[in-house]
């Protein structure tokens, strides 16, 4: 295999195989452009001396870069080989872990960041045999990982490849199936939640406030669901917890969310909202608060929420209204977290 990536055949710009010599500048492409605070001059030559052997053809680093046309690095990717277990997802017992993925900012959106990780991973997979890649990314370059073949949230991304090259592959070979706990580590991750909107008898909806999130603090009744439990049999348990009161089935859908990972979860959110029905004032009263959650039942005209929550939240409150109103079910697909 050749290990650079021709411009002519590949439509990017050109990535090669980092040498020891590199090891400064990737150094100094992670102080400047990675991390929070930039390294002491100190740091940076003890980090370089520390890189440069490990970049050699007997180290556990290997890394490409772009060359900037001023000199120096416009870009590069650093991944640190480690030993697992052997298993089927590893039968090598390697995995990779994408340490520093770094573009200069005055050369960014020209496509340098995904030629390197290509080329990196490329390597890693076709010519080493690595099938196990981790990378912790940050919630802006997790599409492109995503892309790449990498699932889970930011905080901690894995992809499974195949040891045999896909071009081995011929138009009449079938898919590449994988064991099903090796599938299970390239799939979705999320967590699920079920709730029951509730109105009083002029169709004003019930919310309670929470006592533990600021950020949202009016909420419908419900939570997350407990392993083993289906949705409805979660949001009857949270609202017996919850409220003291037992939604009447046969369950009615009212909605379902949707949510990408962001800073303030690591995971997608996907939840259904059944519809609790119409309370009387007597029952409204008799709601038994968990103080542990919420301190406070209230029951407003739809408009009058609008002021007491973000955006999100009251879009996905009318949403729900709507719904219920016109007896189609809603779906809201932008319940992404840390997106007002």
């Amino acid at each position: 295999m050749n290990r650079d990536t021709a411009p002519a055949a590949t439509g990017r710009p050109p990535a090669r195989p980092a040498t020891p010599a590199d090891a400064g500048g990737i150094v100094r492409m992670r102080s400047e452009h990675v991390l929070p605070e930039p390294l002491s001059e100190e740091w940076v030559r003890r980090c370089t001396d520390e890189l440069a052997p490990r970049l050699s053809e007997t180290g556990d680093a290997r890394a490409f870069v772009v060359d900037a046309p001023d000199g120096g690095l416009a870009a590069c990717a650093l991944g640190l080989v480690h030993p697992v277990l052997p298993a089927p997802a590893s039968p090598r017992g390697l995995a990779a872990r994408v340490q520093i993925v770094a573009t200069r900012p005055d050369l960014r959106r020209r496509g340098y960041a995904r030629t390197v990780v290509s080329a990196l991973l490329d390597h890693l997979s076709l010519v080493e045999h690595i099938t196990l890649f981790e990378v912790h990314a940050s919630v802006e370059a997790a599409p492109l990982y995503r892309e790449l073949g990498f699932t889970g949230s930011p905080a901690l991304m894995r992809m499974t490849r195949p040891s045999a090259p896909a071009a081995a592959s011929g138009p009449e070979s079938g898919p590449a199936w994988l064991p099903p706990e090796q599938y299970a580590e390239t799939v979705l991750k999320a967590t699920a939640f079920a709730c029951v909107y509730f109105t009083d008898e002029d169709d004003r909806p019930l919310q309670l406030r929470s006592v533990y999130s600021p950020g949202h603090p009016w909420q419908l009744v419900g939570g997350t669901m407990d392993p083993g439990e289906r949705p409805w049999g979660t949001a009857v348990r949270e609202c017996r917890e919850e409220t003291g009161l037992t939604p009447a089935g046969p369950p009615r859908l009212l909605g379902t969310v949707y949510g990408l990972p962001g800073t303030e979860w690591p995971y997608s959110t996907i939840g259904m909202i059944f519809d609790g029905g119409r309370l009387t004032a007597a029952r409204i009263r008799g709601i038994v608060l968990n103080p542990q959650e919420h301190d406070e039942v209230r029951v407003l005209p739809l408009v009058e929420w609008k002021a007491l929550m973000p955006p999100r939240d009251f879009a996905r409150l009318s949403a729900l209204e709507e719904a219920r109103r016109t007896g189609e079910a809603a779906y809201f697909g932008t319940w992404d977290w840390g997106n007002e």
